[in-house]
């Protein structure tokens, strides 16, 4: 069979365009990128690290991504970025620093600004606006920091307040607390803080007070960044770990790690806290980190000891978490590698969720069905990681458009 050149040169083109086809199809095409501070060796001072990871926006695999930068310090702990996911804000509690990072739209970090604080850093949280940084330090002194923020560079501190029991708790007032959590209301009208009392809860050791052990704190934002105390503290179970806001600022959620589990309030007019009636709700072994979904409709939360994810369904009316998705009889469910640590959800589809796992040196995937809530592997997870990674976050690449619910 012969074909003419006009022939073969249309079979040719039309073979091209098929192969062509085939590898856009097959094409790998990235819908976000995940930091991970974790150190560069096993050794406790070891030098902090954050690893980039590109998101496949089919199957949320992770493949490695921009170089890894040095996070500024020793032991990174926290990270936090502004809502137009430009910046990035790294705590390393070795140095006592926090670390500003300019994301490019390829992932690269760019280290820009540096602060040292006097405490130690625990957690960081940015408000909607990107105009304060809250920085949650301690303890012997707890103190809670608005740093102004200017196109992301850290200003000076706004506002500043030292933690102790108030209020009707008074009498308690000299108990030492341990900072754990930090969240910001997605209106940016209050700031909340977890905390456990070392003077009556202190395993393995002495303890001077019959206060209650674990507590939140909340904080109304004023003119100026300007932070002023609730009427009183509201008790959080024995030792929370980790506070998550709902998008509509309805709600709020804290992890109790030595109850094994989840503790719901309802945020007031106020921005006062009031007990869900229907709690606490029961979670894994040693829950330890908390994110709600962009959509606000699951909760999905870390459980250390056991090692997995229990993900919760949101009653909207109510804001009582049900574990009725895809859980065991204990609360947990959805394996991770060992002792996870920090959760994050990819926001640019909010549909696949990380942990980073402090002891298996890896993050774990899945994939969020937005309609259940329920959580499964994704492919090849667990992925590798730097020594005792400590936190992980997510920000959507280039223009995609984010998952949220409008407060």
């Amino acid at each position: 069979m012969k074909f003419s050149k006009l022939s073969q040169l249309f079979l040719v083109s039309s073979i091209g365009l098929l192969v062509a086809t085939v590898f856009t199809a097959c094409s790998i095409t990235t819908i976000d990128y995940v930091f991970v501070a974790c150190s560069a060796g096993s050794g406790t001072s070891s030098a902090g690290q954050i690893q980039t990871y590109a998101v496949d926006s089919q199957s949320g695999a992770l493949r490695t991504g921009a170089p890894t930068v040095a996070s500024g310090g020793v032991n990174p702990i926290s990270m936090a970025v502004t809502s137009d996911y430009a910046n990035l804000y790294v705590a390393n509690t070795g140095n006592r620093s926090i670390v500003h990072f300019a994301i490019g739209l390829n992932g690269v970090l760019t280290s820009k600004d540096t602060i040292t604080i006097s405490g130690t850093p625990v957690s960081l949280a940015v408000n909607a606006a990107n105009t304060y940084l809250y920085v949650l330090s301690g303890p012997s002194p707890t103190v809670l920091t608005a740093y102004a923020l200017s196109s992301g560079t850290i200003g000076s501190a706004a506002s500043a307040r030292t933690l102790s029991l108030y209020g009707i708790y008074s009498a308690y007032s000299s108990d030492v607390l341990v900072p754990t959590g930090l969240a910001v209301l997605a209106n940016s009208a209050a700031v909340y803080v977890t905390a456990y009392d070392q003077s009556a809860y202190n395993p393995g050791g002495s303890t001077t007070s019959t206060a209650n052990p674990g507590w939140v704190f909340g904080y109304t934002v004023g003119s100026g960044g300007v932070l002023t105390a609730l009427a009183n503290p509201l008790e959080a179970g024995i030792k929370p770990t980790a506070i998550a806001t709902d998008p509509t600022n309805r709600f709020a959620y804290v992890t109790d790690y030595a109850s094994n589990q989840l503790i719901g309030y309802a945020i007031m007019s106020s921005s006062a806290l009031n007990f869900l009636p229907s709690g606490p709700y029961r979670a894994g072994d040693e829950p330890n980190a908390i994110i709600i979904d962009p959509r606000g409709k699951f909760i999905y939360v870390t459980n250390s000891l056991d090692s997995t994810v229990s993900p919760y369904d949101i009653d909207l009316a109510t804001g009582a978490p049900s574990v009725s998705v895809n859980s065991t009889a204990s609360g947990g469910s959805n394996s991770t590698d060992t002792m996870p640590v920090a959760i994050t959800i990819d926001p640019a589809l909010g549909r696949f969720v990380y942990t980073a796992n402090f002891l298996g040196n890896s993050v774990s995937g899945f994939r969020l069905d937005s309609t259940s809530g329920a959580l499964s592997q994704t492919q090849s997870t667990p992925y590798p990681t730097g020594a005792k990674p400590t936190a992980v976050i997510g920000v959507p690449h280039g223009n995609y458009s984010t998952q949220s619910v409008t407060p």
